[in-house]
This record gives structure tokens, C-alpha cells and sequence, in this order.
């Protein structure tokens, strides 16, 4: 056969390489680790905590939704569905370190607040590293999602619905108009917060595993 009857152009293929991360499986297990509900504790007035080894969990799944003039750095907590959002026009170490400063303000001292979030450098950063020495030991645990496997992180179910409803059709005058409506939609979103719930090879984690693993990061 030839390529030049059949018009067939091989050199013009156009193809992408993922470079696979050698721990993506562990990876993935150990962030559906934090997806499985490891113990469940009701207080007085009907609310529930997530609590392991006595100790109060609040798991927050963070990430940025990058934008031409800003970016909604933001957390959203897997327990409640409140999402707590921090509008920057970056999202360098220190943008993501005042988010983990709201963060630290919100949830009661001594509470544990875990995040998962993507392996962007400013989340692993000496900047960062730096500020989390400052708190508590235990305050913040960090667990990452696999390399090319952010889709692993629950916020981006948030994200989705979050262009379809506002960001795809707003139209402003400026950068602080576009802060105004960013931060107008979260204040919607939470009056009536929507709990995500993950699916995906959650029959693959015993509830017993769940337990046994406890509090852990793995941040380095």
C-alpha cells in the first residue's frame, strides 16, 4: 500500500505522552482513604464530626480556578459543603497560605484540618513549608493527589458547576467587579451547601482499613 494513494500521513499524527506517575495507585488509595467516612460522631445539637483516634477531622478539598483576571483559591469542605473562597489575581505560595490562614481561623484550635489538593508548587513550596512550622503540630495534614490525577479531587465537581452557572456568561468592568461576583456566589452557594459524595472504587476500601490508617500526610 501506499501512503500517497491511501493519503495517509503518519508523520503528521499529533499524539500526547502522559509521564505516569510510579505511585499513582498508592496515591489514589491513600486520597480514597480520606473519602471512606472512618467514624462518625453526632454532638448535642444533631451535627456530625468526622473523628479519628479522638482527635476532630475537618477534611478540605482544595484547588484554584484559574481565570484571565482572577482566581478563586478554594476550599471546600467535604463534610458540610461549604466552599471558603480566597480571590486573588495569582496563585503563588502566598495566596495559598492566606487560604490555609482562613482556614486556620475557621476551625476550632486543636481540630485537625486536612487538605487535599494537586501537586502545584506552591502548595509544596519552602514559603509554605515555612508558615506551616508556625502552626501547631498536626494542625494542617496534607494529602496530594497523584500526578495527572487531579481529577481525583472533589472540589473539581464544584469548579464544574461553578463555570456552568456563573462564570461562563458573567460579563464586568473590572477586576474588583469580578471579585464582587465571585465572592457574591459563594455566599449564594453556601446558604443551601451540597454535600459531594465520591463513588469511584470506594467498594475497594473496607471500612476496617479506613480506620487503621488514622491521621497521617504525605507531604515532603
Amino acid at each position: 500500500m501506499e501512503f500517497g494513494r491511501s493519503e495517509i500521513k503518519p508523520f503528521k499524527i499529533k499524539y500526547y505522552c502522559e509521564k505516569r506517575d510510579p505511585e499513582f495507585e498508592q496515591k489514589m488509595h491513600d486520597v480514597l482513604l480520606v473519602y471512606k467516612p472512618i467514624s462518625l460522631q453526632f454532638n448535642e445539637d444533631g451535627s456530625v464530626i468526622i473523628s479519628e483516634d479522638g482527635v476532630v477531622v475537618h477534611t478540605v478539598s482544595c484547588d484554584e480556578k484559574p481565570g484571565i483576571q482572577a482566581i478563586a483559591t478554594t476550599g471546600d469542605d467535604l463534610l458540610t459543603g461549604e466552599a471558603i473562597p480566597l480571590v486573588s489575581e495569582s496563585h503563588k505560595s502566598s495566596d495559598f497560605i492566606n487560604l490555609l490562614k482562613k482556614l486556620d481561623n475557621k476551625y476550632p484550635e486543636g481540630d485537625v484540618i486536612r487538605i487535599i489538593c494537586d501537586n502545584h508548587s506552591a502548595h509544596k513550596s519552602k514559603e509554605t513549608k515555612n508558615y506551616l512550622t508556625t502552626c501547631p503540630e498536626g494542625r494542617f495534614v496534607f494529602v496530594f493527589t497523584p500526578t495527572h490525577g487531579s481529577w481525583l479531587n472533589m472540589i473539581k465537581s464544584f469548579f464544574s458547576k461553578m463555570t456552568k452557572q456563573m462564570l461562563k456568561r458573567i460579563r464586568v468592568k473590572s477586576k474588583e467587579e469580578l471579585a464582587e461576583r465571585i465572592y457574591l456566589y459563594f455566599e449564594e452557594v453556601n446558604r443551601e451547601p451540597v454535600v459531594c459524595h465520591w463513588a469511584y472504587k470506594m467498594d475497594e476500601i473496607s471500612q476496617d482499613e479506613a480506620v487503621k490508617v488514622g491521621v497521617k500526610s504525605n507531604i515532603n
